[in-house]
């Protein structure tokens, strides 16, 4: 019987309230190990935060709580103390970034290169600081990882062209969804969770934040085009966004006075996303720029049609169960609101395409690629050892 491989999992912010997507993906996948893996050891390397609940320690998965002053401090100094002291097989760290100085093998999760391609400073400090330290750190982990796991074809091919690395070195392993994303929530559950953010029967909803990608400005301009031509015209419900951020917006585009066709709930917590999903009429994911694209299967599988966009790795999530559209196109998101909406039979074919696509994508199988290739890491490292 072989013996049982230490191994350690990097997720610095995991026990952060507000979670972002890279987050939320590696503590999915975390979860499914749990329940597939009761062989191997494993480390759990994070900073400590609020939301220590999200995940529990078991027999074999152990939480190493590491404290710093700062992201970089963390990462380049604290992990591969940690690292080191904890006699590891290897490391994955899952968020992009890792230590440059390793004292194990290293396998990392690039969930995209965006910061690679340009750093324009339209985000905010925090966001332009964090791509400025990613431009530094990444091209040198990928050159000591022994493999490179990213969540699309598409980012894939980016990654090999941006890093110029070997077409071996790169493996694709799907993002999933959770089951919680599902059409199981009674009337009354649905009833009270709008009541409770003062949601109308019938809303578009859109996840807009300050990010450039997110194409918030070009969104709100093609909701303004659509209210403006239908007198019958349904609310937009609008996450990550402040009131002043899309009063602004609206000024700039001279439609100031259609602020009051906005909604604001605020933040909607992970567990809260699937009735938020259930409840709207209409999704809008026309990010400029997506390495995977989440939130499109997780309305799907929610029974909410969606518009996303023709460019990056969304046509190859959404599979054509989405309306596709230009994102660089105000109009052509404006005439997507519109034929959805105005389409009844068309709407629910894309609500029965969209379930039956999000079923294809479950974290069981992205755990059990990513357990696959940690078992063969003992034959990899022996053969990387002759070789030298």
């Amino acid at each position: 019987m072989k013996r049982p491989l230490r191994i350690g999992i990097e997720i610095q912010r995991i026990f952060r309230p507000k979670k972002h997507g890279m987050e939320i993906v590696a503590l999915e996948l975390v979860r499914q190990l749990q329940q597939m893996d009761k062989q191997n050891e494993y480390v759990i390397f994070a900073k400590d935060d609020v939301d220590t609940g999200c995940l529990s320690e078991t027999e074999n998965f152990k939480i190493k709580k590491l404290p710093a002053y700062t992201y970089a401090d963390w990462e380049q100094i604290q992990l591969p103390k940690a690292v080191k002291e904890a006699k590891l097989d290897f490391l994955h760290s899952t968020c992009n970034t890792s230590s440059i100085l390793q004292p194990v093998p290293l396998l990392l999760t690039v969930h995209d290169v965006i910061y690679l391609e340009k750093v324009d400073f339209k985000g905010t400090a925090y966001q332009n600081f964090g791509n400025l330290y990613r431009r530094f750190v990444v091209p040198k982990v990928v050159q000591k990882s022994e493999m490179i796991f990213t969540v699309s074809n598409f980012e894939r091919e980016t990654i090999l062209e941006s890093l110029k690395l070997p077409e071996d070195k790169v493996k694709v392993v799907y993002n999933a969804i959770s089951s919680k994303f599902n059409t199981d929530y009674s009337a009354a559950g649905l009833k009270s969770f709008r009541e409770k953010n003062n949601l109308p029967d019938k809303f578009i909803l859109f996840l807009g934040n300050t990010a450039p990608k997110k194409n918030t400005f070009r969104v709100i301009q093609a909701f303004a085009e659509y209210s403006l031509a239908n007198k019958d015209a349904i609310p937009m419900v609008i996450l990550d966004c402040t009131p002043a951020l899309v009063s602004d917006m609206l000024d700039k585009l001279g439609h100031k006075q259609l602020l009051s066709r906005f909604i604001f709930p605020g933040y909607i917590s992970p567990d809260q996303m699937p009735l938020m999903y259930n409840a709207a009429t209409l999704f809008l994911y026309p990010s400029l720029r997506e390495s995977f694209g989440l939130p499109i299967l997780e309305a799907m599988a929610c029974a909410t049609p969606v518009i996303t966009s023709n460019t990056s790795s969304m046509p190859e999530v959404a599979g054509g169960a989405a309306l596709l559209v230009d994102p660089f196109k105000y109009e052509e998101i404006a005439a997507g609101i519109d034929k959805i909406l105005g389409d009844e039979a068309l709407r629910q074919d894309m609500v029965k395409q969209g379930v039956e696509r999000a079923s294809k994508f479950t974290w069981e199988a992205s755990a059990g690629a990513l357990l696959e290739f940690y078992d063969s890491m003992p034959k990899r490292n022996k053969a990387l050892v002759a070789a030298l």
